[in-house]
């Protein structure tokens, strides 16, 4: 250990939460949950004879360490899972036991439901949360949700049980509640699992108080017992000044702003995604990444009024309507789902606001190991021919627009005279970059979270509620 480590780590909390160990050049190679962070993360630099090949060679690495403190070992669980996700630390990868990888699977649209694991999903059209990286550890946070979201395990049979008595499953074999009741409730647990805890709380006590005020007191007590049972587990993730996950330090976030010559790395970040079929059901997404991590309780959801199959009027009436939220904290970056057409429509919204914004091309390759390809908007012509892009071949690898060669496009969007259209420039990110993987983190959100509720649209409008 350097001596600026054997200081910090004399600082650690006793305290659940999520660790990060860096490299030398501030890249984060592993990424850990500890129910006790000063006990778990000092054990790693303790007697070196009890370690294995593995995490002695990680070990070797460590250059530094940085955390953050949550209220409870669940948080610290699913915010483990989000941050290996974000982050696809190599240390992870090499001492990832696919053993111990999980997925939690919910088939709604099976008459009555019931919640699993498996190690992989199965390509059907169930619902997969995950993955998780600690079989054991997500086993029992669904035991002890399942105290709060009653659910089954296993196919339903319709016979009386045990577990029906000790109110572990929704009671529908008693007539206690009807597959309809619980699929809600079921969706609930999805929620949770998700990470909308916020959100998710704010929508039971609401619910809970218009069922009271209809008279049905008995839903209402089902709403409160779920609403109590949350919030005894103090489920809020708390970002406090002892956060050690500093902003500066973030790899992807300073590529972004050198890329975009910003003044600062962007701290709030707004991805965009529209889903519809062939103009039905047409709605957006809006997800929000603070600080590179997502924070679902910003999440919004929209349903266009205009019901077209036309992408690019749909953002441009998406962003419209979210910039007349001024209680809604504004975003350094947008990034939309989308090339140039998509960005043009949107700029003159964004110009009196100075919001950068930047598209997500997904045209071409659309495989695990193709280059992430985002547009840029710049307002001036380059002289010189474009030559063949070049990618950043390396998490390592900063971003220099010197060394980045890019095609340019022509736009005009509306209410820009001539001196301000803008051109696009194109650049390619190799998939292991730590911007790229940042990007896609955000788009893939993006598109679950309108997807998600574009199905739920089409299921209302099917079955005609």
């Amino acid at each position: 250990m350097n001596e600026a480590l054997k200081k910090k780590l004399k600082t650690l909390p006793s305290a659940p939460g999520v660790y990060f160990h860096k490299n030398k050049s501030g890249e984060i190679i592993y990424v850990g949950k500890a129910a006790v962070l000063k006990n778990r993360v000092r054990s790693y630099f303790q007697n070196p004879k009890d370690r294995d090949v593995k995490t002695s060679a990680l070990v070797d690495e460590i250059y530094t360490t940085d955390w953050i403190v949550v209220d409870t070992e669940m948080d610290a669980l699913f915010l483990e899972s989000e941050m290996i996700k974000r982050y696809m630390p190599k240390w992870n990868i090499l001492l990832r036991d696919d053993k111990t990888v999980s997925y939690v699977r919910i088939d709604m649209d099976s008459e009555i439901p019931y919640v699993s694991m498996t190690r992989q999903p199965l390509g059907d059209d169930a619902t997969y949360i995950g993955p998780f990286y600690a079989k054991h550890s997500i086993a029992v946070a669904l035991r002890i949700l399942r105290k709060i979201f009653p659910h089954y395990i296993k196919p339903y049979t319709g016979k009386k049980s045990l577990e029906t008595d000790l109110g572990l499953t929704p009671g529908i074999e008693i007539g206690k509640t009807t597959p309809e009741e619980y699929k809600k409730s079921l969706q609930s647990l999805i929620r949770y699992l998700e990470g909308e805890r916020d959100e998710l709380l704010k929508d039971l006590e609401r619910e809970m108080k218009f069922e009271a005020k209809k008279g049905n007191f008995e839903r209402a007590a089902e709403l409160r017992n779920e609403l109590f049972g949350l919030k005894g587990l103090k489920n809020k993730i708390v970002f406090s000044d002892k956060e050690f996950l500093d902003i500066s330090s973030d790899q992807a976030l300073l590529e972004l702003k050198r890329l975009l010559k910003l003044s600062d790395p962007p701290r709030r970040i707004e991805g965009y995604d529209i889903s519809h079929q062939s103009g039905e059901d047409v709605v957006a997404s809006m997800v929000v990444f603070v600080n590179g991590v997502s924070d679902r309780s910003e999440y919004r959801k929209f349903k266009l009024k205009n019901q077209q199959n036309n992408d690019t009027a749909s953002l441009k009436e998406v962003i419209s309507r979210r910039l007349k939220h001024s209680e809604w904290e504004l975003p350094d970056l947008i990034i939309l789902d989308g090339g140039a057409p998509q960005v043009s429509a949107i700029l003159p919204l964004l110009k009196d606001l100075k919001i950068p914004v930047i598209g997500r091309d997904k045209s071409g390759d659309h495989s695990k190991s193709a280059p992430v390809k985002i547009i840029v908007p710049v307002k001036k012509r380059r002289k010189s021919a474009p030559k063949a892009p070049e990618f950043v071949e390396s998490a390592e690898s900063e971003v220099s627009l010197s060394a980045q060669e890019f095609t340019q496009k022509p736009s005009n969007p509306e209410n820009l005279d001539n001196s301000e259209k803008p051109y696009f420039k194109t650049v390619r990110f190799a998939p292991s970059s730590h911007v790229a993987r940042l990007i896609a983190r955000i788009d893939e959100e993006a598109h679950r979270f309108a997807i998600t509720y574009h199905t739920l649209l089409k299921r209302k409008r099917l079955l005609g509620r």
